[in-house]
């Protein structure tokens, strides 16, 4: 059977449907390239905000009306969330429920009666998706209630995966010709609340059993990292960047929304990090128009993020989510008001990301390179391990290969960095290109 993989939002997202694509091929079913080539496509939605919503409904209109013959499943926040909505007014054949993710293949292969095959070479699979880093969901859930937040709702507890089974996975991917991969989950820092152990544990254990180049933390919540935790960057396996959730500069507003971290505690930990790495990137979150958003705790923000020099920033205008404390409180900021306090953190942030690849240029750095660029003949495009896109041209290099280059300059746009030239080839030894 043809099997089409779709997933919007979180890295968990993606992390989640790599690991479906295993297992479906480990039982003998083939990815297809689109949705109308499928014979069972699986759809992981999104909720973090009502744009969310909105686009998770579109996606699965959109996947009937191409393929109105293929059967559809449907998971993730959305589908956790609004599950009579997906299954009657969208016409969706399944929803699984966050809670029933592990089992999804087994629960989908029973439902539509598919049977098991031969087993297919699944090395591929990741490579096949475009995919050049691969995503590993180390736990899912999350024991806070952060006012503003849907997800911990729609996906539940917190639940780690043990160690030897991470380790395991990782290894696995590696040998398939991975050189990167990326640490995911709900609540990443809170890794092991439930089995004993801790991230700190989880990263050690990592850098001792495997040998993938290059490890990379996705978004980890400030408050829980330990003091000694940023020794760990001293191996240049761990990639020093690290995407840390501020949400708001104004401590009054960080209150509203039940944030464990007031924005003293954040510099220091922003300063241990650059102590340990003195180009450590920090990216971040920032939540424009929280409910009683005053504009005196706006200028808060703006002036605290700028004196952060973050790298990247997510920026999010406030959505207002039904089962959530927020949504209740007084003070709702109307739209024109947090449609320009975005248009004013946007304008920062680009500053910002200039600066911070401004910092780079003259340097010498690894890059994991990815793709040709589709623009131009001969224009390659990867990633430091600062996380900064990088190009070069007329270059003979290969995807998953990872070299050493000298940074140049910055792209006009200040988007992305590009190299001189390229320096010593590392190629991916455990993959051999086609």
């Amino acid at each position: 059977m043809k099997v089409y993989f779709q997933a919007l939002g979180c890295r968990l997202n993606e992390a989640e449907l790599e690991t479906w694509i295993q297992q479906f091929s480990v039982k003998g079913h083939e990815l297809a390239a689109a949705s109308d080539d499928a014979e069972l496509v699986i759809f992981n939605s999104c909720s973090v905000t009502a744009e969310a919503d909105r686009k998770s409904r579109k996606l699965i209109n959109r996947i009937r009306r191409e393929n109105p013959q293929s059967r559809l499943l449907v998971t993730g926040c959305y589908a956790s969330l609004q599950p009579e909505t997906v299954k009657t007014q969208l016409g969706v054949d399944l929803v699984v429920a966050n809670s029933q993710k592990d089992q999804l293949v087994d629960l989908a292969l029973k439902h539509f009666d598919i049977p098991i095959e031969t087993a297919l070479d699944n090395n591929h699979a990741l490579f096949s998706r475009g995919r050049h880093r691969a995503f590993i969901k180390v736990q899912d859930g999350c024991r806070y209630r952060c006012t503003f937040c849907i997800v911990t709702l729609a996906r539940g507890d917190e639940r780690s995966r043990s160690l030897q089974e991470i380790i395991d996975e990782i290894n696995v991917i590696h040998q398939s010709g991975i050189q990167e991969v990326v640490i995911t989950g709900v609540h990443v820092g809170g890794y092991g609340s439930d089995i004993g152990s801790n991230l700190y544990e989880l990263l050690s254990a990592i850098l001792d059993k495997t040998r993938v180049p290059r490890i990379r933390l996705a978004s980890v919540e400030p408050w829980d990292l330990p003091d000694n935790f940023f020794d760990l960057f001293q191996n240049p396996r761990l990639m020093p960047h690290m995407h840390l959730p501020l949400q708001s500069g104004s401590d009054s507003v960080l209150r509203r929304m039940a944030r464990r971290c007031k924005t003293a505690e954040f510099r220091e930990i922003v300063d241990q990090a650059r102590a340990a790495v003195p180009l450590f990137n920090i990216t971040t979150d920032i939540i424009v128009g929280f409910p009683g958003e005053t504009e005196e705790e706006w200028q808060q923000t703006v002036e605290f993020v700028e004196s952060i020099g973050f790298g990247h920033i997510h920026i999010f205008s406030y959505s207002r989510r039904e089962g959530t404390k927020a949504a209740g409180l007084p003070g709702q900021i109307a739209n024109n008001i947090k449609k320009e306090r975005s248009k004013v953190m946007h304008q920062l942030a680009s500053e910002l990301k200039r600066k911070e690849l401004l910092r780079h240029v003259g340097n010498s750095t690894s890059v994991l390179w990815e793709q040709k660029s589709s623009g131009q003949k001969g224009l390659w495009s990867g990633y430091t391990p600062y996380y900064h896109r990088i190009y070069v041209s007329g270059s003979d290099v290969r995807p998953m290969d990872i070299t050493d280059v000298k940074i140049e300059s910055v792209l006009d746009n200040g988007s992305a960095l590009i190299a001189k030239g390229m320096g010593t080839v590392v190629p991916n030894l455990n993959f051999a290109h086609d």
